[in-house]
């Protein structure tokens, strides 16, 4: 298949979840046969921290100004099997126009930021990256979210049919590594600073490091704020591209996953960063919200963290036991939630709207996880 993407961006990961999902799953279309023109908006802040300039088996199209690329937008998608418009494309409601115009492709949105969108929504605010008439004219609605989202989806922007597509990792990226001296830590976190994140930050990370001086803790990131309440024993280490994600969750004996507050208030909305680090055999401590066991059993592939006593005593677990809960974490990513995976999802939603499917020799299938039914 070729598929026409218009979305954030794919060539930047600085400040934003997109990139690192779009090129997992990017690959691993690759790798089944298809090939992905992405059209992205080349803005000044992606442009100074970009760390790809190409797509493997497909093109990557920066641009300036949209009017600019119609033309060569509407030549892409004339033999397109599929087109894909996402949350937070600058240029949404114009690459909707485009792409409902088209006669040839199977028309999907994909909202990577679903929480987000019906949160704005309730609270009446414009919500720049969608359609004005709403989310109808697509024949599918992919959501980064399952559970009663989809039926919101439906509720609210008119979607006629729905279909989770959550997280994933690309294992050839996020493994297991050497630790590296400088993220050495008892305690790490990397994330973009949020607002919505940070009382979550000071109760799980803040808190307990205060009450442990003697232990190191560690923040990666970006956009942090000069008045964030650093202690003597928190270091910060400013934005990582992907390759250094490894090294960052292989070099600590414990690392905290938050949740951005509408994703953990919706549930069934598990972060990237969460699959990366498990990827990666990271002992993983977690913030609760509904849906989490269906992705990872708590107690024996990752740990639950309420309140700062939680996070505390997973600290006070032996290196052993956190050794054994990172194992299992990763077992479970290689068995349920890779990139190749969620490729597999994709090319049999698609094919259930009746697209072609055109990648003869393509490797077979691995089995899916059956978190995509549930709740669906």
């Amino acid at each position: 298949m070729k598929l026409v993407i218009f979305g954030l961006t794919v060539s930047s990961s600085w400040g934003n979840g997109h990139a690192t999902l779009w090129r997992g799953l990017i690959g691993a279309l690759a790798q089944r046969g298809h090939t992905v023109v992405f059209y992205e908006r080349d803005v000044p802040y992606y442009a100074m921290n970009r760390d790809i300039d190409s797509l493997p088996s497909g093109e990557l199209v920066l641009y300036d100004d949209f009017a600019a690329v119609r033309m060569r937008a509407r030549r892409d998608l004339a033999d397109a099997d599929v087109a894909i418009v996402t949350s937070y494309c600058p240029d949404g409601p114009e690459a909707t126009d485009l792409v409902l115009s088209a006669g040839r492709p199977v028309k999907l949105y994909y909202d990577l930021d679903t929480p987000v969108t019906l949160a704005s929504l309730r609270d009446g605010a414009a919500v720049p990256y969608l359609p004005a008439g709403g989310l109808s004219g697509f024949d599918l609605v992919l959501s980064y979210t399952g559970g009663h989202a989809l039926d919101e989806l439906r509720r609210r922007l008119g979607a006629r049919c729905t279909a989770p597509l959550y997280g994933h990792v690309d294992p050839r990226v996020h493994r297991p590594v050497e630790p590296v001296p400088r993220y050495r830590a008892d305690l790490s976190y990397l994330g973009t600073w949020a607002a919505d994140r940070q009382p979550a930050l000071e109760a799980l990370l803040v808190r307990p490091a205060a009450r442990r001086p003697e232990q190191r803790f560690l923040i990666g990131g970006a956009q942090y704020p000069h008045g964030f309440p650093w202690g003597d024993n928190i270091w910060f280490v400013r934005h990582l591209p992907p390759a250094e994600h490894p090294a960052f969750f292989s070099s600590s004996r414990l690392t905290l996953n938050i949740t951005r507050r509408a994703m953990a208030e919706m549930g069934w909305c598990p972060s990237g960063r969460l699959f990366e680090a498990a990827a990666c055999g990271a002992a993983i401590v977690t913030d609760a919200w509904d849906g989490l066991d269906a992705f990872f059993t708590p107690g024996e592939e990752i740990l639950i963290a309420r309140d700062e006593s939680d996070v505390e005593g997973a600290l006070d677990r032996d290196d052993a036991a956190l050794i054994r809960l990172g194992a299992a974490a990763r077992a479970r990513v290689l068995a349920s939630h890779t990139s190749a995976h969620r490729a597999v999802e994709l090319e049999r939603l698609i094919a259930d709207l009746g697209a072609p499917q055109r990648h003869a020799g393509a490797r077979p299938a691995p089995d899916i996880d059956p978190v995509r039914a549930l709740r669906a």
